[in-house]
C-alpha cells in the first residue's frame, strides 16, 4: 500500500496475528520458501473484538456495527489484508483467486456471510461471488477511505454458504473447491490469456463450525450445516 501512497490504515495492525479467530490464506510457491499473495478471514466474535470494517468506518457511519451484529448471530466474518506481489501483478493472485478460496473455506469455519470493504478494483470480484453493496451506511455504501482521494465500498456476500447471486462459473469452482479442498488444476488468468497451475491446500484440520454461531438454536444449526 506504501507503493500508492497509501502509509496509515486505521484498521490495520498485528494484532490479528495472535488472535484464534483469524484464519489467513496464502499464496505461495510450492516449496513454502515464496509468498506472492494472500487473504485473511476475520471473524466475528465475542471475544474478537470488532472487525476490520468496523474499524475502518465505524466513526464515520455506526450503523455498521448493528449491520454486522445481526450477520454475526449466525455466524460472520469478513475478508481483508488483500494482497499480492509485484511480479505477480495481473495474474488474479491478489484478487479472484484467494477470494475464491476463502469463500471455499466458510462451510468449515461455520461462516453464513462475508464482508468485504472493497477498492473499486476489487468490488467486480465479489460481485461475481454474489456479494451486495451495503447501501444503508455510508453513502450509499462508499466512504473516502483509507484517506480522501480513495474510495472504498462496504460489501456483504449474505448467504456464503450457498451462493445465491453468484456467477454461475464462481459458484461451480467454490463448489468444486468444497468438494476438493486438495483440488490440483488450472485456473485462467481473469487479466492475462494464459494458464496458471494450482495447488490447492484448503482443508482445515480442526475447524469447528458451531465455534463462532452466536445464535446457537435448531435453525441456526441447520443454516451453518447447508452448503452448495
Amino acid at each position: 500500500m506504501e507503493n500508492h501512497g497509501i502509509t496509515k490504515v486505521t484498521s490495520s495492525n498485528n494484532e490479528w496475528m495472535q488472535s484464534d479467530s483469524v484464519f489467513v490464506v496464502v499464496v505461495e510457491t510450492l516449496d513454502g520458501e515464496k509468498l506472492y499473495g494472500g487473504v485473511r478471514i476475520h471473524v466475528s466474535s465475542s471475544t474478537s473484538g470488532p472487525l476490520p470494517i468496523q474499524t475502518a468506518t465505524g466513526k464515520l457511519d455506526p450503523k455498521i456495527h448493528d449491520v454486522v451484529q445481526n450477520y454475526a448471530q449466525y455466524g460472520a466474518g469478513e475478508l481483508c489484508g488483500l494482497w499480492n506481489s509485484k511480479e505477480v501483478a495481473g495474474y488474479g493472485i491478489g484478487s479472484i483467486f484467494p477470494i475464491r478460496a476463502a469463500t471455499s473455506i466458510t462451510n468449515q469455519i461455520g461462516l453464513r456471510s462475508l464482508f468485504f470493504l472493497c477498492s473499486p478494483a476489487t468490488l467486480r470480484f465479489n460481485e461475481w461471488i454474489g456479494s451486495r453493496v451495503i447501501a444503508e451506511v455510508g453513502n450509499n455504501g462508499s466512504f473516502y477511505y483509507p484517506k480522501l482521494d480513495l474510495i472504498a465500498t462496504a460489501v456483504v456476500l449474505e448467504d456464503s454458504l450457498n451462493l445465491p447471486g453468484a456467477q454461475p462459473r464462481e459458484k461451480s469452482k467454490i463448489k468444486l473447491l468444497r468438494e476438493n479442498p486438495n483440488l490440483v488444476g488450472q485456473e485462467k488468468s481473469p487479466f492475462k490469456n494464459l494458464l496458471l497451475d494450482v495447488h490447492y491446500n484448503l482443508q482445515l484440520g480442526n475447524a469447528n463450525p458451531l465455534e463462532f454461531v452466536q445464535h446457537k438454536h435448531a435453525e441456526a444449526e441447520e443454516k451453518v450445516y447447508t452448503a452448495i
